[in-house]
């Protein structure tokens, strides 16, 4: 039974393999996506601790970056 699901009348090496290279692909491309958004998180908090508190205030009123301060840990809104 199992021989027959791994074997799939000969065809199972190819439909094998194009299953482990899209899981490989996939699990690449979100290694990339996440460790791009982490490096981008934190440019965004460096350029936002850098702010004086004149302009802190005029951003914290801001629908944008509340948004994104709330998803950080380190937000002084």
């Amino acid at each position: 039974m199992i021989s027959e699901l791994l074997n799939m009348n000969g065809y199972g090496v190819y439909v094998w393999s194009s299953f482990i290279f899209t899981l490989f692909s996939f699990s690449f491309l979100y290694a990339v996506i996440k460790l791009n958004l982490i490096k981008e998180k934190k440019k965004f908090e460096e350029n936002y601790k850098s702010l004086d508190e004149k302009k802190l205030a005029s951003v914290a009123k801001q629908k944008t970056y509340r948004e994104i301060l709330a998803n950080t840990s380190t937000s002084k809104v």
